[in-house]
């Protein structure tokens, strides 16, 4: 368990890495790692990490805005909708699902295997959006506040769901929808995803016991993590490490499905 304990924390620092280096993905980590290697009940690692993936994008996102670049205005548009989203999830939805959705003598279907399973079709459609890695253009001809504050609900549900962050889904929607440049759009999401992730959290820490000194800890390391992929994106070529994140990504969520359809 050490060993494990040792590995979870070495990679709770790329969970940060991720974050900086291309605004997403933190969250798409976090959940494995602290399922498979610190074997923790699926239900309390979504909601840890929210808290982690929250915080880190948090810290991420001051230093893009002390960078100006961050739009505060689609911050609001966008986040306000996604955090009330996911709060109402995590508070409500989730606690309201039973332990077990079905059962007969030859399958038993969890609320753990559930959110398991879905968590991984989420890996598998974020690795895809990687690996074909369309360059994004700057400019739409239209920007849609209301369709932006539609899939700001809908990002939300997923992150309370699921305890994803959702940046592979609002960095395209910040660019299409409301013309922002890429660089900016990094800086934005991971405001968003700090709002959303954090309410998240929020609806969480009254159903369940969290063991506040091991989720600080794990948590500061992702975010030492994230300085090291702020200076790495000055570095090396986003669209390059996307693609090879987008491949691991893809493993890993072919890797949750086997095991915990054929394995468990």
């Amino acid at each position: 368990m050490e060993f494990n304990y040792i590995a979870g924390y070495f990679l709770a620092v790329l969970v940060g890495v991720s974050l900086g280096l291309i605004g997403s993905g933190g969250s798409i980590l976090t959940v494995p790692i602290l399922v498979y290697i610190l074997a923790i009940e699926p239900v309390l690692a979504t909601a840890y990490s929210l808290f982690v993936v929250g915080s880190s994008a948090l810290v991420g996102g001051v230093n893009k805005a002390l960078q100006k670049d961050v739009y505060f205005n689609i911050v609001a548009v966008f986040g306000i909708p996604s955090l009330l989203s996911a709060y109402a999830v995590r508070a409500f939805v989730i606690p309201a699902v039973p332990d077990i959705l079905y059962t007969n003598d030859l399958l038993t279907i969890s609320k753990s295997l559930a959110l398991m399973l879905l968590f991984a079709v989420v890996m598998l459609v974020a690795s895809i959006r990687m690996i074909k890695s369309k360059p994004l253009s700057d400019e739409a001809s239209t920007v849609s506040y209301i369709r932006l504050s539609i899939l700001g609900v809908f990002t939300g549900m997923l992150s309370g769901a699921v305890g994803a962050g959702g940046g592979f889904l609002i960095i395209p929607a910040l660019v299409f929808l409301a013309r922002i440049p890429m660089k900016k759009a990094v800086g934005t999401s991971l405001f968003i995803v700090a709002l959303q992730s954090l309410a998240g959290f929020t609806g969480d820490v009254f159903q369940r016991e969290i063991e506040w000194e091991f989720l600080l800890s794990f948590t500061a390391t992702a975010i030492i993590g994230i300085f090291f992929g702020t200076y790495l994106a000055k570095k090396i070529e986003g669209k390059k490490l996307k693609i090879i994140f987008g491949w691991f990504i893809l493993v890993m969520a072919i890797y949750i499905l086997v095991k915990e359809l054929f394995l468990s």
